[in-house]
């Protein structure tokens, strides 16, 4: 796998284990769902590791004591629809506050190219941390797309989150906007003639909603 500064995979065990069950094509709609979601807890507790804390007062059943907080930073989620609505809840599990927006892009099965049908982001988006969540990135043009549009809003910062990602794609997403943070669960082997990533996991939309 090829070096990038901006891109961080996570190799915790519990990531992985689920990671195996996502793949297999005997996991059915509900349990695929389910993995989707618990995966992106645990994404989400890695990919916000480095939100700054200050300190407060707090008074214990013993004595007052000085502990920490989030030093007021606000976070929003923006999946890119419909594959990122499964990431949503998992997120939301850690971060109950955030502000969820959505992007709607789908990808031309001839160009592979993805068209934007939907943009609906929070109306305090320039006081806000963004995660842009995607289960898969596979050419990178959906990414990138939902990124651009982010940015025309001017969030303070840009996260990117995925679950697998094609080394194709980190290529194009590092290179059209090297100041966003990557995070993914697996850096796969390739794509395939039609924009799939090999071994992957199928088309993660479609196993998340039954629509196969």
């Amino acid at each position: 796998m090829k070096s990038y500064d901006n891109v961080f995979v996570m190799d915790h065990p519990l990531i992985q284990h689920k990671l195996t069950f996502l793949r297999s094509v005997d996991t059915g709609t509900k349990e695929f769902r389910e993995l989707v979601s618990e995966i992106a807890t645990l994404m989400c507790y890695e990919a916000t590791r480095d939100l700054p804390l200050m300190d407060v007062e707090t008074v214990t059943p013993m004595q007052k004591t000085t502990t920490k907080v989030i030093a007021g930073r606000k976070l929003a989620f923006v999946p890119i629809l419909r594959a990122g609505l499964g990431m949503v809840d998992g997120m939301l599990n850690l971060v109950p506050s955030a502000k969820v927006g959505h992007i709607g892009l789908y990808r031309d099965h001839d160009t592979l190219k993805p068209v934007e049908y939907y943009n609906k982001l929070p109306q305090d988006i320039t006081e806000r941390d963004v995660i842009v969540l995607d289960p898969m990135l596979a050419t990178g043009g959906s990414a990138m797309d939902a990124i651009t549009l982010v940015k025309r809003s001017h969030p303070k910062s840009i996260k990117f989150l995925c679950i697998i990602a094609a080394p194709e794609g980190l290529e194009v997403l590092t290179k059209t906007h090297p100041d966003v943070q990557i995070y993914c669960a697996a850096v796969d082997e390739k794509l395939n003639e039609n924009g799939y990533i090999l071994p992957g996991l199928g088309d993660a939309g479609d196993r998340i909603f039954g629509t196969l």
